[in-house]
Formats: C-alpha cells, structure tokens, sequence
C-alpha cells in the first residue's frame, strides 16, 4: 500500500547557516533507511509558500490565484511516497522522519481508483 507523509511546519536551516550540514545528514540518513527497507518511492522538498499558484477551473474558466489555495499558519515543507506492507510500518516511519521533531507528518494512504493510470511517462 502507497502512503503519502506530508511534512508540514518543519524548520529548515539555510544551506549557508548553521545546523545546516547536520539536518541534511539526518534527512539522508532517513531516505538511506527508506531505500535500505525498499518502501521509498518519492521525496521532495517543496520552496517557500510565497511561490505556489493556485488552480480552479469554474464554469469553464480558469482561475489562477497566487499563494496557497487556504490561507493558513501551516505550510507544506516536502513530502514522502512510500511503498509499505501496512499503516503501522507508515506511521513507524514518519515518526523516524528528523523532520517529526520540529514540525508534523500527515500520514495518508494513496486511493487506487480503478482505471485512473498515474505510471510516469515512458513506463513500461
């Protein structure tokens, strides 16, 4: 089962700044364990808030908004997609995530909705 870990408030230092060097060793010591258990399917860092653009589509006009689609105090930091055997093994990896200790992971499972094909481009 795919699950989704949305990170979210979590702090992260400046590549120029101090504590740097040491939380990227933590979030890729986390990924090493993630490819050692074979569940990692994606991960990224998102940028800031100020650089999203939102999207609706009504009455057949597209309506293009800057900033996040609520106005809220949490923001989005990166997520994870991860392969695993159950929710228990999902939820003991977000709680391993360095990220956890400052901010918050939403664990969700991924919907498989017959039909709908999201293999990336040139898949076989």
């Amino acid at each position: 089962m795919r699950y989704l870990l949305m990170i979210y408030n979590c702090e992260r230092p400046e590549p120029s700044g101090p504590g740097f060097a040491e939380a990227l060793a933590r979030v890729n010591a986390f990924a090493d364990e993630l490819r050692r258990r074979q569940v990692l399917v994606a991960g990224d860092p998102v940028q800031d808030v100020h650089t999203a653009t939102t999207v609706a589509v009504r009455d057949g006009r597209t309506l293009i908004t800057d900033g996040p689609f609520v106005e809220t105090h949490e923001h989005l930091g990166g997520y994870y997609v991860l392969d695993c055997r159950d929710l228990d093994e999902a939820l003991e990896l977000a709680a391993l995530c360095p990220l956890a200790e400052t901010g918050t992971i939403e664990v969700r499972p991924l919907a498989h909705v017959p039909g709908v094909d999201h293999s990336p481009a040139g898949a076989v």
